[in-house]
C-alpha cells in the first residue's frame, strides 16, 4: 500500500506546522521547504482546513497555523480523511469492481482487516508523538538550514 501523495503532503504539512508553534505561516515557505507545488499544496490545506487541523489566513500577511493542539491529531484520522480512496483492491469499489469472484472471494475481508490495522496503528499515535523526544527541534532546525541556504535537502 502506498499513500497517497495528497495524504503524504497532509503529514508533512502538520510536521511542519507542529515545528513551528505559535506562528502563521507563509503558504510559500511551506510549498518552498517541501519542494511541493504551491498550488498542489493549497489544495491539500483545503482538505486539512475543511477537517478542522488548520485554521487558513487570507490576505498579504496571511498564512496557515494549526487548528488543534498536536495531541488532538490523530495520524490515523489525518490520513482517512487525506485519501480520496482507501480501497486496497478493485473490489472495495462496489461500483467499479469487475471482478467475476468478488460475491464469495476470501482475499477483500483479510485486505479489509489489513486496512483497518494500518488505520489502527496510525491512530495509535499522534502529532505530538511525532514531535516528542527533541524531533520537533530537529525539524525546525532543518528547515531553518534549507531557508538559510536558499536549497532543500534531499
Amino acid at each position: 500500500m502506498q499513500l497517497s501523495l495528497h495524504a503524504e503532503y497532509a503529514l508533512r504539512v502538520l510536521l511542519y506546522l507542529g515545528s513551528q508553534p505559535d506562528r502563521v505561516v507563509p503558504t510559500a515557505e511551506i510549498s518552498d521547504a517541501f519542494g511541493i507545488s504551491k498550488n498542489h499544496l493549497v489544495r491539500v490545506m483545503h482538505t486539512l482546513s475543511d477537517d478542522g487541523y488548520l485554521n487558513l489566513i487570507p490576505g498579504r500577511a496571511g498564512g496557515v497555523s494549526l487548528a488543534k493542539e498536536p495531541h488532538l491529531i490523530r495520524l490515523g484520522d489525518v490520513v482517512r480523511q487525506a485519501e480520496p480512496t482507501l480501497r486496497l483492491a478493485e473490489c472495495f469499489d462496489v461500483k467499479a469492481n469487475t471482478c467475476v469472484i468478488a460475491p464469495f472471494c476470501s482475499l477483500r475481508p483479510v485486505l479489509k482487516e489489513a486496512l483497518t490495522s494500518f488505520l489502527t496503528t496510525l491512530n495509535a499515535y499522534t502529532l505530538a508523538d511525532l514531535l516528542a523526544g527533541g524531533m520537533r527541534d530537529r525539524i525546525a532546525e532543518t528547515f531553518v538550514t534549507i531557508a538559510s541556504s536558499g536549497a532543500r535537502q534531499t
